[in-house]
């Protein structure tokens, strides 16, 4: 299964690589719902709002990080950007935990989103149409190699040293950096003749409205995704909420080491599901992901409480992550013209941003007024609309994009 990872470009391996390491000290994020709530005595929705808010604000930054990309060296952009995060989660390290504090890790939060643009377009631009698949594949797998102990670790250190937290995430984003400034050195785009590359010409000095409606298909897309993410982020908002409620003072250990099967299994699961399914086209793999990501959903909903049951109700959530991450970056890197890879991929991560901020809005408010069962109801019958979606956005794009049909399986 690993096999299939051979003959990438050498800059393929440093990034992903780094977002190994990035990934080891990555615990912060994952704990903010239970900062807020436990560490700073925040209620359920006014975390909602809290939250939502960070993303509102976040989308104009990415956006800008997406225009960077583009217009100036991608490399340099993460670095940067990375190093400002440093500077972020070190000074939380070494200060009070403070209101003050949680902007501090809002700003460096955002910082490392606005990174992804970048990072996402550097990686189309130094590999080829067929390549893209293993290219994203490996990303997301040493991301995620990165994660596995991540989350257990934080848990056990949330209560009494949440500082050692704020400073691993630091030193290890500081770590990646360092990597990329000094082994990352050949970023200049692969050129191709063929005709599946046909949609991916450069158009330079038309605006990302006149590409996205020359390629309608693609907001469809868009929008899929951002129901996916708007749905999916229910993991680290509804998910420890739950938990937190139902088993106390053992909620964030819980919550800790859930989150680290999630990385588990996408070590394990990704190059067989990218071996397996790599023939399929990438709007099927995203439904199927969305298939799986409301069915472990609505397992652990019914069932919560039962702690083996978060486990299988994760692991199951978690194919479906598999399935949609991997097929997501591919999608749009092989249908946009490279010109416009960092802004169209910035474009999307606003969409998703402001879809996801007033779908936790509403959710934090029904959990208010009529309690978490409601609320999974709810994000369920969302997820499952959201499928419905997804189908058309795949009978669609067969027609828009004939020739990246050719050799898939559909």
């Amino acid at each position: 299964m690993l096999e299939q990872y051979r003959g990438l470009r050498r800059e393929t391996y440093v990034l992903a690589f780094g977002r190994l390491v990035t990934g080891l000290g990555s615990m912060v994020w994952p704990m903010m719902t239970l900062i807020l709530s436990q560490k700073m005595g925040v209620g359920a929705r006014e975390i909602s709002w809290l939250l939502s808010a960070a993303m509102i604000l976040m989308a104009p930054a990415i956006f800008a990080g997406g225009k960077i990309a583009d217009s100036r060296d991608k490399k340099s952009t993460i670095v940067t950007l990375d190093l400002i995060s440093v500077a972020c989660f070190g000074i939380c390290a070494l200060l009070p935990l403070t209101w003050f504090s949680i902007i501090l890790l809002f700003f460096g939060s955002v910082c490392q989103n606005m990174e992804n643009p970048a990072y996402s377009a550097l990686i189309a631009d130094i590999t080829t149409t067929a390549d893209r698949d293993r290219a994203y594949s490996l990303q997301y797998l040493c991301s995620n190699l990165g994660l596995v102990l991540a989350p257990t670790v934080s848990g056990f250190l949330f209560n009494h040293y949440l500082w050692l937290v704020f400073l691993i995430n630091s030193f290890s984003i500081f770590s990646s950096a360092m990597l990329i400034f000094f082994l990352v050195r050949d970023t200049a785009p692969v050129i191709e003749l063929s005709a599946s590359a046909q949609y991916q010409k450069e158009r330079r000095g038309e605006s990302v409205i006149r590409i996205l409606k020359d390629n309608p298909v693609i907001l469809i897309i868009i929008a899929v995704m951002s129901g996916y993410y708007a749905v999916y982020q229910m993991y680290v908002y509804l998910m420890p909420l739950d938990m937190a409620e139902i088993h106390g003072e053992a909620g964030p250990v819980i919550y800790g080491s859930v989150t680290s099967v999630n990385c588990i299994v996408v070590v394990l699961f990704t190059p067989v599901i990218t071996r397996l399914f790599g023939t399929k086209s990438e709007p099927d793999r995203i439904t199927a992901g969305m298939v799986l990501m409301v069915t472990g959903f609505a397992m652990f909903a019914v069932l919560r409480g039962s702690i083996p049951v978060y486990y299988i109700s994760m692991t199951i959530l978690t194919w479906g992550e598999i399935f949609a991450m991997t097929a997501e970056s591919a999608y749009l890197s092989r249908r946009i013209p490279s010109s416009h890879r960092g802004q169209i991929n910035g474009a999307f991560t606003v969409i998703r941003t402001l879809i996801s901020s007033v779908f936790q809005v509403l959710v934090g408010f029904i959990i208010g007024a009529y309690g978490s069962d409601t609320a999974w109801t709810f994000v369920i019958l969302v997820g499952v609309g959201f499928i419905a979606l997804s189908l058309y956005a795949r009978v669609r794009d067969i027609r828009a994009y004939p020739n990246l049909y050719k050799h898939k399986v559909v």
